[in-house]
């Protein structure tokens, strides 16, 4: 089971919480939690480092001391909780990352899972302990706390699932599921009962709030079966028997109704960079991303078109917002070596796609993507697919527009609600 930020808000939100842990161990299952912080205290952690560090890096995350503080917000939940438990006679314990041992790789601040060895919790579990495990963290081969960005509690809680054989891992939120769309958008987005692996992973990395990516990654490969549920319901209902709204996220061999496109996703933490007339030279391209590769920042759309004057030619990419000084950083450093002219910023772009399984067999998907955006006088930038998405990078300004638009263009507002 996990719970996010707003689960466990403030106590009376973790005394919910400790009643849904309640209902499960009551019904006889071993019992793993999983808890971030609580909402808003891992933005004033990073603030406190910000505030403190005298390094003058270009990221803050860049100094090892951010793992150490940001991940204390995780310790206290995951305490709090322990000591609820105990107090309704709950045999429970809280667990740090380190403890487990979750080892990580050494990206501090981005760490990755690379081992989750079972000879400690496993034991406690077995024994009848319910385990409090703090999320977003773990030990990184210097023997440092390592984070794991945001939205690593979902990581840590599917990983335990997989290194333990969990029969499934809860994801609890403040939504009651997976929808066609953000509800905050169009008051026509659906609940969707079953997600695929493939959809979910696609919605998550293209900006969906509800699972982080790195996650769903896991979870697709350790066969992990995920319920997005909402802390938000009454436990009392399910002591009642009444089963709560959640998606369940599976294979897509489960999934009997297969739709066409099942959502439409945007993403408003994006940018766009422009480096001008490059020298049309082999390597150069390769140059420029494996320098950004190697600075772990991610990449998304790339377009390269013919410069205007001479053999060269004008690259765009987009990337993650949080991402943009570095890149302009990293590139400022690289303009004599790659022998561009000039690089142009833009934060004033979003990004917006359509996914579903079922376009791997339908044509006329992109199709009806780019009329319905043109009907609205919406400009296209960058274009990106997949076998079960299209993505398009616009203004910003637009993006309610062109999601409202594109739910209704694909039928998505027609679908049955999700019992």
């Amino acid at each position: 089971m996990k719970f996010g930020g707003t689960s466990v808000a403030d106590i009376d939100r973790i005394a919910r919480v400790a009643e849904f842990v309640r209902l499960e161990a009551d019904a006889g299952h071993a019992v793993v939690v999983v808890v971030s912080a609580m909402a808003g205290e891992t933005n004033k952690l990073v603030d406190y480092v910000k505030r403190a560090s005298t390094r003058g890096t270009s990221r803050v995350s860049d100094n090892l001391e951010y793992d150490v503080v940001v991940s204390a917000g995780e310790q206290v939940t995951s305490g709090l909780l322990a000591a609820m438990l105990q107090s309704h006679g709950y045999k429970a314990r809280s667990w740090q990352g380190w403890q487990i041992p979750l080892k990580t790789s050494e990206a501090h601040g981005k760490a990755r899972i690379v081992d989750i060895p079972a000879d400690n919790l496993a034991p406690a579990i077995d024994s009848g302990e319910i385990a409090i495990v703090a999320g977003f963290q773990g030990i990184a081969p210097d023997g440092r706390i390592a984070t794991l960005g945001r939205g690593g509690s979902d990581t840590t809680a599917v990983a335990l699932a997989a290194a333990l054989g969990a029969e499934r891992c809860d994801i609890y939120t403040d939504v009651d599921g997976v929808y066609t769309t953000d509800p905050r958008i169009t008051q026509d987005a659906r609940r969707l009962s079953r997600v695929s692996y493939e959809e979910m992973l696609e919605m998550a990395s293209l900006g969906a709030k509800v699972l982080q990516t790195r996650s769903v990654e896991l979870a697709m490969a350790y066969h992990v079966r995920l319920r997005v549920l909402s802390s938000f319901a009454d436990p009392a209902e399910a002591r009642d028997g009444k089963m709560h709204p959640c998606t369940v996220i599976c294979d897509e061999e489960e999934i009997v109704e297969k739709h066409i496109v099942s959502g439409v996703t945007p993403s408003r933490s994006e940018a766009k960079i422009s480096l001008m007339t490059v020298p049309d030279e082999p390597g150069r391209a390769a140059r420029i991303f494996n320098e950004l590769a190697m600075a772990n920042i991610n990449v998304d759309m790339i377009v390269q078109s013919p410069a205007k004057t001479g053999k060269a030619a004008n690259i765009s990419f987009s990337l993650d917002e949080t991402d943009l000084s570095k890149a302009q950083d990293l590139l400022a450093g690289l303009k004599d070596d790659i022998g561009y002219t000039d690089v142009v910023a833009d934060r004033n772009v979003s990004k917006v796609s359509v996914i579903g399984v079922g376009m791997k067999s339908h044509a006329g998907v992109a199709a009806t993507m780019f009329k319905t955006l043109a009907d609205r006088g919406i400009n296209i930038l960058n274009i990106s697919t997949s076998e079960i998405k299209i993505s398009v990078l616009i203004h910003s300004e637009y993006t309610e527009l062109a999601v409202r638009a594109l739910h209704q263009a694909y039928g998505l507002h027609n679908l049955a609600e999700a019992s």
